[in-house]
């Protein structure tokens, strides 16, 4: 099988960066693996990397899909599987790099992702209903689902109950298609909360709020903007008054942000097949270890 190496971690972990560094040094190419990165407009709000800090290194499935787009899973995955396989035909490296777990699970263990026919009175009636009861629905026929699905994603979760409810609770068996170097990056607790907070302060000193009204004005929902979660979910919810004030606001989406922090690295820690890596030491050093290794250099 053809090599692949993932760079994976928490927000604001230094993941990106990192990527970008070894993948000057390897000559490789960069496959995005974040959930929200593949839509357009969403730059401040999900991390996307700038021109400038791509440093010249091609990065692939960021900017794919237009605001209120359904990008699935199975989108990913088969969007991924061209663009790694792309470069494998060129004889280059690639590198996935990105935080959504879900995204990096599909490809890492080869998802055997089914695409089932669209059932348009159920698929009204499943989006008629609460995340809870969909939930709810999930955990009595399919507990396993709730591992393989974004809960805090509505329509992710209700393409699952979907799935439940047309029968399907079968677990396609995984098909892996590429023999894979997995590299995670974190930082101690405390550290990584600072992190996120100079993350925070800094992306809206940018624009991050503003970002969302000029979203808001160029058509997308506020169905989608909720949907996206954390920072475009909270500035949605402030910029139609739900805080009683911006310090509120702030402090709200700081420990929703820190939560999420958390949920990465339990998802993460799920997976054996990690290598960490200490971001405080010689991070550049102790990754190139691992690739030289991995790759036989």
């Amino acid at each position: 099988m053809n090599k692949l190496v993932v760079i994976t971690g928490t927000n604001a972990s230094g993941k990106s960066g990192l990527g970008i560094e070894l993948a000057k040094k390897y000559k490789a190419e960069i496959v995005s693996a974040d959930s929200r990165q593949v839509f357009e407009g969403l730059d401040l709000g999900s991390g996307k990397v700038t021109k400038e800090e791509m440093q010249g290194i091609p990065h692939y499935l960021i900017d794919v899909a237009k605001p209120n787009d359904f990008f699935s899973l199975i989108d990913f995955q088969k969007l991924a599987y061209k663009s790694i396989d792309d470069i494998h035909a060129r004889s280059g490296k690639a590198f996935l790099v990105g935080g959504t777990g879900l995204y990096i699970n599909s490809v890492v263990d080869g998802y055997n992702i089914k695409s089932d026919p669209v059932d348009p009175k159920l698929r009204n009636e499943v989006a008629s209903k609460s995340i809870e009861e969909l939930l709810d629905i999930l955990k009595e026929k399919d507990p396993e689902a709730l591992s393989r699905v974004d809960v805090k994603n509505k329509r992710r979760v209700e393409r699952a109950v979907e799935r439940v409810l047309q029968g399907n609770t079968e677990q396609p068996v995984n098909m892996p298609r590429y023999e894979t170097l997995v590299i995670g990056v974190t930082w101690p607790r405390e550290e990584l909360y600072e992190r996120i907070r100079e993350r925070l302060d800094r992306r809206l000193a940018e624009g991050m709020i503003e970002e969302v009204v000029k979203l808001s004005e160029n058509g997308a929902t506020d169905e989608f903007l909720y949907g996206l979660g954390l920072e475009y979910r909270y500035i949605l919810m402030y910029l139609r008054g739900e805080f009683e004030s911006f310090d509120a606001f702030y402090s709200k989406l700081f420990m929703e942000i820190r939560h999420l922090a958390k949920e990465q690295m339990t998802w993460f820690r799920k997976r054996k097949d990690i290598n960490w890596i200490d971001m405080k030491k010689d991070p550049i050093n102790e990754a190139s270890k691992l690739i030289d290794e991995f790759y036989g250099l």
